[in-house]
């Protein structure tokens, strides 16, 4: 029973989940409260920046907090130590110095604790050595916090005045936004270049046969630019003798990654468990700070997660050096541990992101944790023991083949040691087939099997995906790994940004606020200026600069380009588009409203049309759910969608599912069939034209001459146009990939007898994966 004479030391942490771990802990001799957050903060209805006296903050006590302060004072009476446990970064050191300022010193001693893991030992030792509250630290938070304070509520009323009420701009968030557009403006310039790949199939004197791609010739890397050019190739290679030139055999090395930090966590976890990077905050804060775990009661479960460094504890790596040895063997254990370099400027006081107990299995905390905690849990432990593990090891072979002046090459990769990916595979080997290769000898003539000549076409840059999104930021330093989270979810509430798929696609709204801030506020938006703040930040915590004078610095050429920006910067309510309203002949106008956007007559309020819209994959905006698609007509462009090209005309031919009206609609593509009683009934049909250009509708039964070659998949194929031209493809797209760019040829297998064959290079091949029928192409005059 507690002794009410005895006073108690009282630690105040930020999470009442916190609060509870840390209470199982401690026992009867310490009280724990929680602050519930921050506790003071800017006001909302005001900029909070006193710009006349050096930026001083005028903070107010958050609404609801004012009965936690008045808990958390009537807890500290009587007691002269007073242990902070907030987060160990600069935001819990703002939270535990603001706890400070609201008891008041005049009774009370402040011990600033931190805490990278919460398990018995840490608590204990933590305790044991507190520290001084840090001011440079709390200097740094605030400094943050006023610059951000400066730069949104200053510039989102202007965005209010010249776009749309309710926007947004953010000292981060609004480079973020920068970069996602200009990745999606160079996605529109792209202009794709036409180059050629050859492989040639060939055996050796031993199975299996194998692939060699053509690199060089005359000892000149080669790459063929047009089909002709790869038919000159293939005629001068008619004759040709291919013969083994070199073959080359080395080791190779492939060392695991370091443990997670919270940029990289965020990165894999959006590309394995599809978590967006908020979500992958939430759930590791909880892992960190405690969940039941059967009756060891609340348990926390990894280290601090808002981390830049890769350090782990010398306690840590004894732990994880004697576990793997034991579960895995002494093959697997490095002789020395394997030391990660952090990245530039990382706090090394914290450690890496990894499990408090390695002994703690994924597998045996399966009962107690939700399904996506414990995945999280298991990414984290998987990482982590690996980063310890010996490295894999290969055996790559290269195979360099002379075909008169041209030379070949064939790589295979071996594993002949596993090492790591026991345990952890990195992602870009999952689901990797290593090429096999037979045993060859340096000059040993080979036979030729075939030629697989391959069109391709250079491609865009890649849409950002949340993952590479953040990895951009860091390699840039624009923002902390803390803040990326948000960064994200903000540019997507905000409707600056859609997530397409997997990928980052800016709003028409978010091109027209990045153009602006752009031309108003270069500095503000260019990614090195941001940069360079996160770098002033960084010395304000160091104590090597004072946080008011970085204010000044910012501030002076800002106040500049502010109020040039209230007279100079663009209106811009609406954005024309190249498509005639329907009712009344106007431009159509893209606008945003309460729920995003939407395409609008120029004429409003004379002429009140509005629609939805889509976008090409060339940016080109058409008017959405005006008719349904053409029949046979993949998505083969991200976004496509067909566009409206004058109304549709009634055929007098009967819908055989509904029996409306048939009409000829015009789509991307060309004409076709379509119900009158679209979207109810969505039949779509191909036609041709007779000789007076009569309309006739084109049988299923036309349409499934040709069976699809795919296994079970009971399609037909379906002559298509992309914007290369004509090719064939499967009729259960996007089910079945099947395509080819030949016509069918309508004479069956004679191995197989499967109906139809097909023509590839110069040969004739059985379009069937499990048949191995091929012959030589007929001549052409």
């Amino acid at each position: 029973m507690i002794n009410k004479y005895m006073p108690k030391s009282l630690l105040i942490v930020e999470s009442p989940t916190k609060a509870k771990t840390l209470q199982k802990y401690l026992g009867s001799d310490f009280l724990v409260h929680s602050s519930m957050g921050h506790i003071i903060d800017l006001p909302k209805n005001e900029l909070g920046v006193d710009l006349e006296h050096d930026f001083q903050p005028k903070y107010v006590t958050i609404l609801g907090k004012a009965k936690v302060i008045s808990g958390l004072k009537k807890a500290a009476a009587g007691i002269t130590d007073i242990y902070l446990a907030p987060d160990p970064d600069r935001e819990g050191e703002a939270i535990a110095w603001h706890i400070a300022q609201a008891l008041g010193d005049k009774e009370h001693r402040f011990h600033r604790v931190l805490l990278v893991e919460i398990t018995p030992k840490a608590i204990k030792e933590a305790l044991a050595q507190p520290v001084e509250l840090n001011q440079p630290r709390f200097e740094a938070q605030q400094a943050r916090r006023v610059l951000d304070r400066l730069v949104g509520y200053q510039i989102s009323p202007l965005l209010w005045q010249k776009v749309k009420t309710g926007l947004s701009a953010g000292r981060v968030q609004s480079v973020a936004l920068r970069l996602v557009v200009d990745r999606e403006r160079a996605i529109l310039a792209f202009v794709p270049d036409e180059y050629w790949s050859l492989a040639a199939c060939l055996e050796a004197k031993a199975p299996p046969a194998f692939v060699a791609n053509l690199l060089k010739k005359d000892g000149k890397n080669i790459k063929p630019t047009s089909a002709g050019k790869v038919e000159e190739i293939l005629e001068a290679l008619e004759a040709a003798e291919f013969r083994v030139d070199q073959v080359s055999k080395k080791p190779q090395r492939r060392n695991p990654s370091p443990p997670f930090i919270t940029s990289s966590l965020q990165m894999e976890a959006s590309r394995r468990l599809r978590f967006p990077p908020r979500k992958t905050m939430r759930l590791a804060q909880k892992l960190y700070e405690g969940l039941e775990v059967g009756e060891e009661g609340p348990v926390g479960l990894i280290t601090y997660m808002r981390t830049d460094s890769t350090r782990v504890s010398s306690e840590a790596l004894d732990a994880v050096r004697g576990f793997i040895e034991e579960a895995y063997g002494k093959d697997y254990l490095p002789a020395k541990p394997n030391v990660d370099k952090s990245p530039k400027g990382a706090q090394e006081a914290h450690e890496a992101i990894r499990p408090t107990g390695v002994s703690r299995r994924p597998q045996d905390l399966k009962p107690y944790l939700a399904k996506d905690e414990l995945a999280l849990y298991d990414l984290i432990w998987r990482r982590f023991v690996a980063s310890q593990m010996a490295p894999a090891v290969f055996q790559l072979t290269t195979v360099d083949v002379a075909a008169g002046p041209y030379l070949f090459r064939a790589t295979a990769s071996v594993l002949q040691f596993p090492g790591f990916t026991t345990l952890y595979q990195e992602n870009q080997e999952e689901g990797e087939q290593p090429a096999k290769l037979p045993p060859l000898k340096t000059g040993e003539i080979l036979t030729l099997r075939d030629f697989d000549p391959q069109q391709h076409f250079t491609k865009p840059p890649a849409r950002f995906t949340e993952a590479s999104l953040i990895k951009e930021l860091e390699v840039q330093g624009i923002g902390r790994p803390s803040t990326y989270a948000t960064i994200l979810s903000n540019l997507q509430d905000r409707l600056y940004v859609a997530k397409e798929k997997s990928g980052l696609r800016p709003s028409e709204m978010g091109m027209v606020v990045s153009d602006l801030l752009v031309e108003n506020f270069p500095d503000v938006m260019d990614p090195k200026f941001t940069a360079r703040m996160e770098t002033d930040l960084d010395r304000i915590a160091d104590g090597d600069v004072p946080w008011q004078g970085v204010m000044r610095d910012f501030y002076g050429p800002f106040a500049q380009e502010l109020a040039a920006a209230k007279t100079q910067m663009r209106r811009v309510k609406s954005v024309p588009t190249d498509i005639i309203c329907p009712d009344c002949g106007g431009e159509l106008h893209v606008r945003w409203g309460k729920n995003g956007e939407f395409i609008g007559c120029s004429n409003y309020p004379k002429c009140g049309f509005t629609g939805d819209f889509t976008r090409d994959a060339q940016g080109k905006i058409s008017l959405a759910g005006q008719e349904p698609p053409a029949p046979g007509t993949p998505d083969e462009q991200p976004g496509a969608a067909p566009a409206v090209r004058g109304k549709p005309a009634p055929t007098g031919l009967t819908c055989p599912k509904c029996q409306k009206e048939l009409l000829l609609r015009r789509g991307r593509l060309g004409e076709f069939l379509g119900c009158s009683g679209y979207p109810k009934c969505k039949f779509t049909q191909n036609f041709t034209r007779g000789p007076q250009g009569e309309i006739i509708p084109q049988s299923p039964e036309d349409e499934a001459a040709y069976t699809c070659p795919r296994e079970g998949c009971g399609g037909h194929l379906l002559k298509r146009r992309s914007r290369r031209g004509f090719f064939y493809g499967c009729s259960n797209y996007p089910k079945c990939q099947f395509t080819m760019n030949q016509p069918p040829l309508d004479q069956p297998c004679p191995q197989c007898q499967f109906p139809w064959l097909m023509k590839k290079g110069k040969k004739i091949l059985c379009p069937r994966d499990e048949c191995s029928h091929q012959e030589a192409a007929p001549a052409t005059n």
